[in-house]
C-alpha cells in the first residue's frame, strides 16, 4: 500500500508543478505584448516666473536651497528647487494653439551632481474632446533624450487609467521656458 500512496502523492506534485508552469506567463511578458487601449500624444508649456515675467508665468519656485532664491533657480544643477505649475496642455508645440486642458503639479530638483528631477503631477481636462483627469509620478532625468514616467491613475474618461508617458523635451529657452512632449499610452482603461 505504501508505495501505491506513495505514486499517488508523487504524481498529484508533478502535475501541481506541470499546472504551475504552464500558467500564463508572467506580467511582464503579458504585457509586452500588450497593446496600449488609448493612445495620446500632448504638448505642455512652462514658463517660469523670473521676477519679471508675473503676466505670463505658469510656474513659480517655492523652495529653494539655502544658496538660491525664489526667483532665479539654484545653481548645482537646481539641486533643491521646488516648482509647482499650472501650465496649459496643446495638441501641437505651438504654445498658442487651443488649449485643450492644463498640467497641474510640482517638480523638484533632486540631484547636485546630476540635472534631474522628480515630478507628480496631473492632466486635467475640462473640453469637448476629454473629461477627467490623468495623474503622474515619477523620476525625470533630464539629460536624458526620452525618460519614461508612470500614469499611476485618473479620473472621468480616464478613470483609474494606468500606462506610462514618455516624455521628451521639445523646446528649452534657457530657465525660462521649457515644452515637453508627452505620449501617453494607457494600458488599463475602464
Amino acid at each position: 500500500m505504501a508505495p501505491k500512496t506513495l505514486t499517488s502523492t508523487a504524481i498529484f506534485f508533478v502535475l501541481l508543478v506541470l499546472l504551475g508552469c504552464s500558467a500564463t506567463p508572467t506580467g511582464a511578458r503579458v504585457r509586452a505584448r500588450q497593446r496600449p487601449c488609448k493612445r495620446m500624444v500632448f504638448y505642455f508649456h512652462d514658463i517660469l516666473y523670473n521676477g519679471h515675467n508675473a503676466k505670463n508665468a505658469t510656474a513659480a519656485i517655492v523652495g529653494a536651497p539655502a544658496w538660491g532664491n525664489t526667483t532665479i533657480l539654484a545653481g548645482q544643477n537646481h539641486f533643491g528647487n521646488v516648482v509647482v505649475f499650472d501650465d496649459p496642455i496643446t495638441l501641437d508645440n505651438n504654445l498658442h494653439s487651443h488649449v485643450v486642458g492644463r498640467a497641474q503639479g510640482f517638480y523638484l530638483y533632486d540631484k547636485k551632481d546630476i540635472f534631474t528631477a522628480w515630478l507628480g503631477f496631473s492632466f486635467v481636462f475640462n473640453s469637448t474632446e476629454h473629461k477627467g483627469s490623468i495623474n503622474f509620478a515619477g523620476a525625470d532625468p533630464l539629460m536624458n533624450k526620452t525618460r519614461d514616467i508612470s500614469v499611476i491613475g485618473g479620473t472621468g474618461e480616464f478613470f483609474m487609467a494606468r500606462g506610462v508617458a514618455t516624455l521628451m523635451t521639445d523646446a528649452l529657452e534657457g530657465d525660462v521656458y521649457f515644452r515637453l512632449r508627452a505620449d501617453i499610452k494607457l494600458y488599463e482603461c475602464w
